[in-house]
């Protein structure tokens, strides 16, 4: 590809099927009490809740170094890359937009292009996925930067939380707020909105919040592309079940979530990401 795609470890996208679509992942570092950072970076998908679930402590996240960012577009170009698009985590949410700025920075020899996602985990994904779809179809820099920016504008992320408890633990409300919830059984949804997360909306159980989260895809516009994320919950099957009736060209993405937005949300968080479809006329050139 003439263009060269890379994304941070926030997007959630699996290796497996970044590596399909030529997408380089540069990752955030992961620290959690009582585990080494070099234990940290090995740990992938459902390992990392598994040892989550074992610590009276919340992991911690920090973001990639200019020069790790660098290194990754340097690596591209020396692939054939003759330009680099770089789709980070909200710059709201995470200091990595800032660690790829100052990455590109660094390089004189061939432009990079760094773009804020506004989003996180598979939202963020899905933004890159359409990148990494323009590069190889030989959209130039400029072509794949609009395209990114025009996913970013229709990615939807909406999630549902298991327990309050890891919010209430990170600062985020206080425990009054929390044991109020978990007395009356609230499965609060949330979203990301403008690139930071924001309270949706309240379900009284957990099955009526899978329902709330598929039928707003059902209901609304053909998505382009769905992804589901989650994280260890034992019933995402179930959300996917729901999505079913949704026929795509593009098979739906089912992918732990990590520990970036995971380690605020807690275990059993289950989102869905989708891009709505673009408005006639309105697509890239």
């Amino acid at each position: 590809m003439a263009v060269g795609i890379v994304t941070d470890s926030a997007s959630d996208l699996p290796p497996e099927l970044a590596a399909s679509e030529g997408v380089l992942i540069v990752p955030l570092e992961v620290r959690l009490e009582g585990h080494s950072a070099e234990e940290m970076a090995a740990v992938t998908g459902d390992g990392f809740w598994e040892l989550q679930r074992s610590s009276s402590h919340l992991a911690q996240t920090a973001a990639p170094s200019p020069g790790e960012f660098a290194e990754a577009f340097r690596t591209l170009h020396a692939a054939g890359a003759e330009g680099i698009c770089c789709i980070t985590i909200s710059s709201a949410l995470s200091a990595t937009y800032q660690a790829a700025l100052a990455g590109a920075a660094l390089i004189d020899e061939f432009p990079v292009e760094v773009v804020d996602s506004r989003s996180a985990t598979m939202g963020q994904g899905l933004v890159v996925l359409e990148a990494a779809a323009a590069a190889r179809s030989g959209a130039d820099l400029a072509a794949v930067v609009a395209t990114a920016q025009s996913a970013i504008g229709r990615s939807r992320v909406l999630g549902t939380l298991d327990t309050l408890e890891n919010l209430r633990r990170g600062g985020r409300i206080g425990s009054a707020q929390a044991l109020l919830g978990s007395l009356l059984s609230i499965k609060p949804v949330i979203e990301i909105r403008d690139g930071v997360v924001e309270g949706e909306s309240k379900q009284r159980t957990r099955s009526r919040s899978l329902a709330y989260l598929a039928d707003r895809v059902l209901n609304g516009p053909k998505p382009d592309r769905v992804a589901v994320v989650h994280a260890a919950a034992p019933d995402v099957a179930l959300l996917v079940d729901r999505l079913a009736p949704i026929a795509s060209a593009n098979e739906i993405v089912v992918t732990p979530i990590g520990p970036v937005v995971g380690a605020h949300t807690g275990l059993g968080t289950i989102g869905i990401c989708w891009l709505e479809p673009a408005a006639a006329g309105n697509a890239p050139a």
